[in-house]
């Protein structure tokens, strides 16, 4: 008798490189590296117990998503951010986002509609936790499944090599309390208007949360010079 196959691995386990990828992220998410400053490649070693070719690493990494920058004579820091960047990450989202949303309630079948309602429940969960990294992921999946079903993997491999910029401006953007609706209330009316089938009904929600979250990003920095 022939034995059963192996079962295929979901989700391989985590490197020690994505691990030290992901701590450093949510750090620098969180604020708890400050835009400017200068990360030590000794310190990391010391506090997060690893060897340099893992923080070398994990630095380009981060460099390529945006979060870090190097400087003359400074070497790697944490990289700033301003209005004018913000503004155009703002433009690609609206862009992607709009477009996935409408898709997706064409595309809408009662199998989506459960999975949408799972990861807004999961996403209500995260809300007020801290620190916010279980917030981002459950974001992150809500948004995966909005672009899954409306097919556009492509446009989502672009939204995952914005997403830690995104997240910054996220954490920004939750933090005021001048916002014309909460963050919850937003994913609520996005998900309700997926699910309801109604593509110009998703339109419009994903744009008043975008013109929402735009508002007060330019608030915050639209008078900061990045040449500080």
């Amino acid at each position: 008798m022939e034995n059963a196959p192996l079962s295929k691995i979901d989700k391989p386990p985590a490197t020690l490189r994505d691990m030290v990828q992901e701590r450093m992220r949510e750090a620098i998410i969180d604020g708890h590296f400050k835009p400017g400053e200068r990360l030590v490649e000794r310190i990391l070693c010391e506090q997060l117990g690893v060897s340099r070719t893992v923080i070398r690493e994990t630095i380009r990494y981060l460099e390529a998503e945006g979060l870090v920058e190097y400087l003359p004579h400074k070497g790697p820091i944490i990289a700033r951010m301003n209005w004018s960047e913000a503004r155009q990450i703002y433009d690609i989202r609206r862009m992607l986002e709009t477009a996935a949303a409408t898709t997706c309630a064409s595309n809408m079948t009662p199998r989506l509609a459960g999975q949408l309602q799972t990861a807004l429940a999961e996403l209500k969960q995260s809300y007020g936790e801290t620190p916010p990294g279980a917030l981002f992921k459950a974001t992150a999946s809500f948004y995966q499944i909005i672009f899954e079903g409306a097919g556009h993997s492509v446009a989502w491999e672009i939204v995952q090599r914005l997403n830690g910029r995104i997240s910054r401006l996220r954490m920004m953007t939750l933090s005021s309390s001048d916002r014309e609706q909460p963050g919850q209330a937003h994913m609520i009316a996005i998900c309700n208007a997926i699910i309801s089938g109604d593509p110009e009904a998703a339109r419009n929600a994903v744009n008043r949360h975008l013109d929402d979250v735009t508002t007060i990003a330019e608030r915050l920095l639209a008078t900061e010079d990045p040449e500080e």
